[in-house]
């Protein structure tokens, strides 16, 4: 069973490069911006919803008057596990989750979505994908501890270290926290095997439903207008540079905060656009390689170490990417066929 049939489209091809040139952009602007405002978190991902949310409204629901193709009620569904996972990812930090461990457990997300995949859509993989899957997530494991090895823990963790002293207790309140990241990822991996089952069943509305789930929870967002506006008023407050078309002075990490905003909304609908053209797990191989790849690409543009372990782990990744996609076995049975055909002629 191939996967590169599901992707050997142009619209897939080209959503497939926008993701990684979006995603590995992205990720650029939020290094610069956490490392001017660490507590920018809110902000920034308020902005994102913003943004996508107000265009949405004028180049998709087109003012109002374009009416959903897709229940709302499955939307519902959609953001409400959106919303617990993200929930349960941002409080795994107040129960001793030390970083490297939080984004350890974010490259699992290949390995639950196809155990989610054989549980509820009772699907059926070669043994081929189960070893590329492991030999991925291993790979990006292994890069994940090497550069997350000088991350401490959060200060959360740290406070609730210091006040429990009982050793069962700072246990318990750890096996809490990974109870909580463990939920947050199979959560999500349900959240795409669910998306995979509406576009079956309403057809491919890729750009309406980028535009709901990130519609639908902005007032949550009303919760954290303190937070928002003390950390926006720090970002206009940075160094200002003056933008040659303009002729103005803007503040630096709003141009920041900015170059975040659009590079995630090219990021992020190329996603959606993905998910209406593959299966739930190639999306999630494409974006777990995104993440691999904007680490890499982290470590080479912030000239952070890159050490044998790092490489090691990339040609892990490398080599189970290339066994998942079944690319040799594919250049096998064209060169085969191109044989046959010559010798047909001869």
């Amino acid at each position: 069973m191939s996967f590169l049939p599901k992707v050997s489209n142009w619209k897939a091809a080209i959503a497939i490069l926008l993701v990684f040139v979006g995603c590995c952009s992205n990720v650029v602007f939020l290094e610069l911006l956490v490392k001017y405002d660490p507590g920018s978190g809110n902000l920034i991902t308020f902005a994102q919803f913003a943004f996508i949310a107000i265009e949405g409204f004028i180049f998709t629901h087109r003012f109002g008057t374009q009416p959903a193709r897709i229940g709302f009620k499955d939307y519902t569904i959609l953001v409400a596990m959106f919303f617990t996972s993200s929930v349960c990812n941002n409080y795994a930090f107040d129960f001793n989750i030390p970083m490297p461990l939080h984004m350890i457990f974010r490259a699992g997300s290949l390995i639950a979505n196809m155990i989610m995949g054989i549980i509820i859509l009772k699907k059926n993989y070669d043994f081929s994908k189960y070893f590329s899957v492991l030999l991925i997530t291993f790979g990006i494991i292994i890069c994940t501890i090497v550069s997350g090895s000088d991350v401490k823990e959060s200060k959360s963790a740290a406070k609730v270290i210091e006040e429990e002293s009982d050793p069962a207790s700072v246990f318990f309140w750890w096996t809490l926290g990974i109870t909580l990241l463990t939920v947050a990822l199979f959560i999500s991996a349900r959240m795409g095997l669910y998306q995979e089952v509406l576009y079956k069943r309403y057809g491919k509305h890729p750009r309406e439903a980028l535009y709901y789930t990130h519609l639908l929870p902005l007032p949550g967002f009303l919760l954290l207008t303190g937070n928002i506006w003390e950390h926006l008023q720090i970002c206009a407050a940075s160094p200002p540079v003056n933008v040659p078309v303009l002729g103005i002075g803007i503040p630096i990490v709003l141009l920041y905060l900015l170059g975040n905003v659009l590079t995630q909304y090219v990021c992020i609908s190329s996603v959606y656009v993905l998910t209406t053209e593959c299966s739930s797990l190639t999306v999630t191989l494409v974006v777990t390689l995104r993440k691999f790849v904007s680490l890499l690409f982290s470590i080479v543009y912030f000239q952070n170490p890159f050490t044998i372990y790092h490489w090691i782990g990339t040609i892990c990744v490398f080599y189970g990417t290339i066994v998942f996609t079944e690319v040799i076995p594919s250049i096998k049975r064209s060169l085969a066929s191109r044989k046959d055909a010559a010798k047909k002629v001869d």
